[in-house]
């Protein structure tokens, strides 16, 4: 059973999600919040495995929770809700540790499939939106204390192209045709790619290119 907090100010929205995970035998809402702090609290208390997270709430917002649960209880994943799909508070909750984000209008079917996603250690973001989203805040979203753009020193030439088609948008299958290699062989260089990096997930790693200058704002494709 996947253990799951919800953190969002409004009791409505708070409510519908429950409703959603709640009648699935796979989950369990092991509570609510209402803002950030309390968030923090009580999954300090609870230890969800999974946080679906609003990224803008008052007393500690969303990325300031993230950055603390990420730091303090690595274990616990979270999922970032955002009321719009492009918002710069997405790039922060994402560098902040978050696994994933999914705007408020989803599906449920959608919601569920992304904490499992999540709960697996996997990132919930599909690519071509997190490549929208940088090219659009990378450059002016406030960096949280604990992240530093990891450098591409020890990457081979083809590691290199590959995580420069990860943060264009393409996914694993278009990363395979376009440099006609197996789905397999992509997935191998991409887990070294994170090695390398220091980062932990896809997320992390099109995030890395964009401060690292491999892949500049506006150059996106998709």
């Amino acid at each position: 059973m996947i253990r799951v907090l919800i953190a969002d100010d409004q009791p409505l929205v708070r409510r519908g999600l429950a409703l959603i995970l709640g009648p699935d035998p796979e989950f369990e809402v092991v509570g609510e919040a209402e803002d950030g702090a309390r968030a923090v609290a009580l999954a300090q208390q609870l230890r969800p495995d999974v946080v679906v997270m609003d990224i803008r709430m008052p007393v500690l917002d969303g990325v300031q929770a993230t950055e603390e649960l990420a730091r303090t209880l690595p274990e616990t994943r979270v999922l970032a809700l955002s009321t719009f799909d492009m918002d710069e508070y997405v790039v922060a909750a994402l560098r902040a540790g978050a696994y994933g984000f999914l705007p408020k209008d989803i599906s449920p079917e959608e919601l569920i499939a992304a904490v499992r996603i999540v709960h697996t250690g996997e990132a919930a973001v599909a690519p071509r939106l997190l490549s929208r989203l940088l090219s659009a805040y990378v450059r002016t979203s406030a960096r949280p204390r604990s992240w530093a753009a990891p450098t591409p020193l020890e990457l081979t030439p083809r590691e290199l192209e590959i995580w420069r088609l990860m943060a264009t948008g393409r996914g694993n299958a278009e990363i395979a045709a376009e440099l006609d290699i197996s789905v397999s062989t992509v997935k191998n260089h991409i887990t070294g790619i994170f090695g390398k990096l220091g980062v932990r997930d896809r997320a992390q790693a099109v995030i890395a290119a964009y401060e690292s200058g491999l892949v500049e704002a506006g150059g996106a494709s998709g």
